[in-house]
């Protein structure tokens, strides 16, 4: 039954027009109004829903991923735009400018939050 199924994932935010330009604007996704919130179109056809929720209360875990080839450049690209990087302490500890690398496994990667607290990452793989 499900073989056939195009799924997407969805989440909540508190304000759409806040959560519209920061993925339109700060991280040039392309984005659609519908009349029960917003689209995410990530790549021409993965697509995501972002749906408005008055009491909404952000995840403690990441929501989304975004794979890059360059993790320090997505870092220094998304900084420029006012975005601001969250630091961990062990075991995830990140750099300075927010950075975690796992060097034994090739994998790089930096979480920050959009307007409504919800936990992005941008991820490097080797």
């Amino acid at each position: 039954m499900f073989k056939q199924s195009t799924a997407f994932s969805s989440f909540s935010v508190d304000d759409l027009q806040q959560a519209k330009q920061f993925y339109q604007d700060k991280m040039g996704l392309e984005v659609a109004e519908m009349p029960e919130g917003l689209e995410l179109r990530v790549n021409g056809n993965s697509k995501i829903f972002i749906y408005p929720k008055p009491n909404h209360e952000p995840a403690t875990f990441t929501i989304l991923n975004f794979p890059v080839e360059n993790v320090e450049e997505a870092v220094e690209q998304l900084t420029r735009k006012g975005i601001r990087f969250l630091h961990y302490a062990e075991p995830l500890a990140t750099d300075e400018k927010g950075i975690f690398r796992d060097t034994e496994n090739g994998i790089s990667l930096a979480w920050f939050t959009d307007p409504a607290g919800n936990i992005l990452s941008v991820i490097q793989a080797k």
